[in-house]
């Protein structure tokens, strides 16, 4: 398969990936790669007219991955100094807060770790050990408290079940909004902390 394909007058770098799936599906990745899934059995050409069938989809999220992108690379860096303090605040704070919350979920933890991590906000081991990202004091506090709920739920629960979120949701009803938050903000600060787009 070629590497690059146009789409509607933008060249975009494509991928794909064959497997035994029965389904064909294509995507914009962040980075502005046409991605395609697609069966073992289809030929180049299949894949290239479904791609192109989706032209005018694929070229909104091509223009908005750019778009997104070129806001990203406009993000002032985080300096030395600003991530001693985060980490610094981090090994106050996020300490307190999982104090609070450990007693109302009914666990009790190990040793917890900060650190400026690329990609986790928190993590919990299987001998009770917490490790949270430094980057989180900068975000809005209920977004902090929704990483520390997660990963002291998982002192009961070491998965993502329905029993987990269940565990979740009672200690902090609004999980779901800080998530989504998170999930729509968080790069933006990774990026700053690193300069990796």
């Amino acid at each position: 398969m070629k590497d690059k394909i146009n789409i509607n007058g933008i060249i975009a770098p494509i991928e794909v990936f064959r497997s035994m799936r029965k389904t064909l599906e294509v995507e914009v990745s962040s980075d502005g790669r046409i991605i395609v899934r697609s069966p073992a059995r289809l030929s180049e050409a299949e894949i290239e007219d479904f791609i192109l069938s989706k032209a005018d989809r694929l070229e909104k999220y091509l223009r908005e991955s750019a778009k997104r992108r070129k806001e990203l690379s406009s993000l002032k860096p985080f300096t030395a100094e600003e991530i001693n303090e985060m980490a610094d605040k981090a090994l106050k704070i996020i300490p307190e807060r999982v104090r609070y919350y450990a007693p109302l979920i009914g666990v009790t933890y190990g040793k917890i770790t900060i650190r400026n991590q690329k990609t986790r906000w928190g993590s919990c081991s299987a001998k009770g050990n917490l490790s949270f990202n430094c980057l989180l004091t900068a975000m809005p506090p209920d977004v902090l408290d929704s990483v520390v709920v997660h990963e002291l739920c998982h002192l009961k629960q070491m998965n993502h079940s329905k029993d987990f979120y269940s565990e979740v949701y009672r200690v902090f009803p609004e999980y779901d909004r800080w998530t989504k938050w998170l999930k729509e903000n968080g790069r933006d600060y990774i990026i700053r902390m690193t300069g990796e787009l």
